[in-house]
């Protein structure tokens, strides 16, 4: 009866440990991903920077340069507008806007622009540069 005995125990020992183990487990991931959420930034704050990096160099590319950048910062204003318009609606608002005069401005040029046509495409892209500023420093205290 000795040697049945054992077996019973040692077994219960074995099963409990096995219940054990994946409460651990739980319980860590449980700490990492509650000490990941802690640590996040909004989703704007990369599109933020991929918008930046889009609009460097804005005012000195020239005319040609803006007409071949317009898609890839129109693309980046949109994605940063509908990521953060939420939490900034008067910013992500005067991106669009901006954003949207410049290309228009562009569109309106013709073949060979005269001085103040492309004093108009200047001011439009210095407003552009202006408004993601006015973004960036707005939402500076949760991207940074």
């Amino acid at each position: 009866m000795e040697t049945s005995a054992k077996p019973g125990r040692s077994r219960a020992r074995h099963d409990s440990a096995w219940v054990r183990v994946p409460l651990v487990f739980a319980v860590g991931a449980t700490v990492v991903a509650l000490a990941g959420c802690g640590s996040s930034k909004p989703a704007y704050c990369m599109d933020r920077t991929n918008l930046q990096n889009s609009v460097k160099g804005l005012t000195s590319a020239g005319v040609s340069g803006l007409k071949s950048q317009i898609g890839q910062i129109q693309s980046d204003a949109t994605t940063v507008v509908n990521s953060a318009k939420g939490d900034f609606p008067t910013e992500t608002s005067a991106i669009t806007s901006s954003v949207d005069t410049l290309k228009s401005a562009l569109q309106a040029l013709p073949p060979s622009p005269t001085a103040a046509e492309i004093a108009t495409v200047g001011s439009a892209a210095a407003s552009v540069v202006s408004s993601v500023k006015n973004f960036e420093n707005a939402s500076n205290s949760k991207c940074s």
